[in-house]
């Protein structure tokens, strides 16, 4: 069996201890990581590497920076989207490990929704749909995993109304989202769970946590050829509870072996 988790860890230096406590429990066979917010050399390799697991980066000091972590060996097929020879933001990852192709991927925020950002966001979507495309045409099995900055419906978002105008939730945000998935790609966690509410990022602010008030924007689409393989799904709210946690929690899937 192969299981493959993704995680937007808030920055990687920040969260690193419970980050290998989780890593060290979990053992999953690949990790796919968001918003490690260092540069690839400023990734803590050795500590990871302990563990072992070989790693793959795509840095940016400060901010975004995705990365793949492997129990195998790793061929880095593309460090950017494809399409934005101008985008200098380490946004994502795709890579060979395992048996298939698996990409780190942290679509931006959008926010403020009548600015540029939201203009980019739905852009680096669509480069997605277009890579999506490319890669069902290839026939590869493949996992595009992470941070989408997307609620799919208003059953991922614990109050849909207030959130309405948020570019997470809007609806040029949801078609944008629906057009890659109906492709026929399956999201793991909604293909095994029709409970509406499930979330995977809670504010810092206001004890949202506690109350449950969160947004299910972490996701992991599976191609046609590993949605036969899926097994299992969910989401692991223990680490939001940690000390100084991300915002985050992980979200993973169990596959059959190919």
């Amino acid at each position: 069996m192969l299981r493959i988790a993704a995680w937007n860890v808030n920055s990687i230096k920040a969260r690193l201890p419970h980050f290998l406590v989780w890593l060290k429990e979990s053992s999953p066979d690949v990790m796919l990581l968001q918003e490690t917010k260092v540069t690839d050399e400023a990734f803590p390799l050795a500590e990871v590497s302990e563990l072992n697991y070989n790693v793959a980066t795509v840095g940016q000091k400060s901010y975004n920076g995705v990365a793949v972590l492997s129990k195998q060996p790793i061929d880095v097929l593309a460090r950017a989207l494809p399409g934005g020879d101008t985008d200098l933001q380490a946004r994502y990852l795709e890579t060979f490990t395992c048996g298939i192709r698996l990409a780190s991927l942290y679509a931006p925020n959008g926010n403020p929704a009548d600015s540029e950002k939201f203009a980019y966001k739905l852009g680096w979507l669509e480069r997605l749909r277009k890579r999506v495309v490319e890669l069902l045409v290839s026939e590869d099995a493949f996992v595009l995993g992470g941070d989408w900055n997307v609620a799919p419906s208003d059953d991922d978002v614990y109050d849909p109304v207030g959130w309405r105008g948020d570019a997470l939730c809007r609806p040029e945000t949801r078609a944008a989202y629906r057009r890659i998935v109906h492709l026929g790609l399956t999201d793991a966690i909604g293909a095994l769970s029709s409970q509406p509410h499930r979330y995977t990022w809670w504010d810092y602010r206001a004890g949202a946590f506690g109350a449950d008030h969160g947004l299910r924007i972490d996701h992991l689409l599976l191609s046609p050829q590993l949605a036969d393989r899926l097994i299992s799904a969910d989401i692991d709210r223990t680490p939001r509870s940690s000390e100084r946690p991300s915002d985050h929690a992980p979200v993973y899937c169990l596959l059959q072996a190919g």
